[in-house]
């Protein structure tokens, strides 16, 4: 068996030449699942035959090209796609040549069928998601995703301080309980390495502010490091002492846009004799005494009211509020207004140690694994169809729901109704639950489904939070499966989708199975921008 090195430098090489090649890459990043790509020339693109790379879950065309490989693998082949791409720019320097043409001929074989497959799925999937893109392009949802651009950097220190500090918490517990005295000098420790992100991320929301906006990324991280600064507690703003880390993340990135617009401001009069020197000092300065005698005090203000709200919201809600997040999350991801949540769940996780609206809307993927299940058993003779969902159901599972939810429940239409009705069923559960006092919440922002495990926390201890939110993705699974079997499907849609060449050789018909076509359709689901 090949090393891991070996099997993500392959996965590189066998995407680099469908993108166009080296010449034809701009640039590449990557999230939480995706591999993020900006494009020199679109039309190099082999879109079908990504998709049906074995590695490849899916693809999103957003502002960037996005390649879904999923959680970890996708950290693993981004630094083995930089190599390649940098390798073949050394071997042949020339620009504006890639190495890869045409448009790709795969999902064709179903064509004139009168039956959609998986492709055909895919392909209105991908009409879906481009016109998604055109109603998204307004200036306030550019915004947000500028706001999402500054915090999914961070994720992955997220995830791994929470499950750190879930596993000091866990051991603090058996140390108070006398059960493991071997790990009570390990306790401190753990507090530390968990808490130490935690503490200082204002600043790196900072520093990812500046460079967004266009400044100098350490100078955003300087203004920001105000806010966590212990000696503002000397300094009194709107007749009130300030407190260090008041305001948080949401001070920290005020402060960082203030000092990018400052910064650029001298930069345009600022001589260029002068610049190293005036430059900086204005910028600081000026952002910093904005940050302590405006920003901290205004920016603490809406962050307590953010806490107050959410708990206000499920305390008096509960099932109800539940029931409404877990059933509207996809519909806000479509429309793109769910990146304004990302500073909501820091700010939360910032102030009380987690997130508790994660959780809840994190049922909505449950919901759409349920119905994925139920969109399988109902279309029982188009294969093709049934491949895509068995493909990319444990990614479902796993809280990974694009492939779904643009191969399958989004271009169906009525089952990603029905995908909702079950997300709104499981976050009702949680919601009760918290209202009955059982608080559950995430100690990170990113992963949901089965990966939420590890980063679960709540104030009934850890057997209770884990049962709840278990119960929670139970209920989802089970909603969204019986509204998609029953109500998911006309008689109409279960006649044309389970007639054709795709349908089942097994399943008992009027007239004898055809043979089986010449070449083995290949599912192709296509991922959006959810969860990432």
């Amino acid at each position: 068996m090949a090393p891991a090195p070996d099997k993500n430098r392959r996965i590189a090489e066998e995407i680099l030449p469908l993108v166009g090649g080296a010449a034809n890459v701009i640039s590449v990043s990557h999230c939480m699942t995706r591999l993020r790509l900006g494009i020199a020339d679109r039309t190099l693109v082999r879109d079908e035959d990504l998709r049906a790379l074995p590695a490849v879950m899916g693809v999103v065309e957003d502002d960037t090209y996005q390649i879904v490989l999923g959680p970890g693998t996708v950290a693993r082949v981004t630094p083995e796609f930089e190599r390649l791409v940098a390798e073949e720019r050394q071997q042949d320097p020339t620009p504006g040549t890639g190495s890869g043409t045409g448009t790709g001929t795969g999902g064709n074989e179903a064509a004139g069928t009168g039956t959609p497959s998986a492709e055909e799925l895919a392909a209105q999937g991908a009409a879906i998601r481009a016109e998604r893109k055109a109603r998204n392009a307004t200036p306030f949802k550019l915004f947000l995703r500028r706001i999402a651009n500054i915090f999914v950097p961070l994720i992955p220190a997220l995830i791994g301080c929470g499950i750190v500090a879930g596993i000091n918490g866990l051991l603090t517990n058996l140390v108070n309980t006398g059960h493991v005295t071997w790990a009570e000098p390990l306790v401190p420790a753990l507090a530390a390495i968990a808490s130490g992100f935690m503490s200082l991320i204002a600043v790196f929301v900072g520093i990812n502010t500046a460079k967004e906006f266009g400044g100098t990324p350490v100078l955003g991280g300087a203004v920001a490091a105000i806010i966590v600064y212990a000696g503002v507690a000397e300094v009194s703003a709107f007749g009130q002492e300030l407190a260090p880390g008041q305001g948080g993340v949401l001070g920290a990135l005020g402060a960082a846009a203030l000092a990018a617009q400052v910064e650029k401001w001298c930069r345009r009069r600022v001589p260029e004799s002068l610049d190293v020197l005036v430059t900086p000092t204005l910028t600081v300065l000026v952002a910093g005494l904005v940050t302590l005698f405006g920003l901290m005090f205004l920016a603490g203000e809406v962050s307590t009211a953010i806490g107050e709200f959410a708990d206000w919201l499920l305390s008096a809600g509960g099932a109800v509020a539940g029931f409404v997040l877990g059933g509207l999350f996809l519909p806000l991801v479509m429309l793109g207004l769910h990146q304004a949540l990302i500073p909501i769940h820091t700010t939360l996780i910032e102030q009380q140690g987690f997130t508790v609206l994660l959780p809840i809307l994190a049922m909505a993927g449950a919901g759409q694994v349920g119905a994925a299940i139920a969109v399988y058993f109902r279309l029982n003779r188009n294969t093709s169809i049934r491949k895509t969902i068995r493909s990319t159901l444990p990614a479902g599972f796993l809280g990974v729901g694009e492939p779904l939810i643009y191969g399958v429940s989004l271009p169906l239409g009525r089952p990603f109704v029905t995908a909702c009705v079950g997300g709104a069923f499981g976050g009702g559960f949680v919601g009760l639950f918290y209202q009955l006092g059982d608080s559950v919440g995430s100690t990170a922002i990113g992963p949901s489904g089965w990966a939420l495990f590890p980063l679960l926390d709540g104030n009934g201890g850890p057997a209770a939070t884990v049962a709840v939110y278990a119960g929670g993705l139970l209920v989802g699974y089970l909603a969204g499966f019986a509204a998609t079997y029953f109500f998911g499907f006309s008689r109409q849609m279960l006649t044309e989708l389970n007639t054709g060449p795709d349908a089942d050789a097994t399943t008992p018909a009027a007239e004898p199975a055809k043979p089986a076509p010449d070449k083995e359709e290949t599912a192709t689901p296509v991922a959006s921008g959810v969860g990432s």
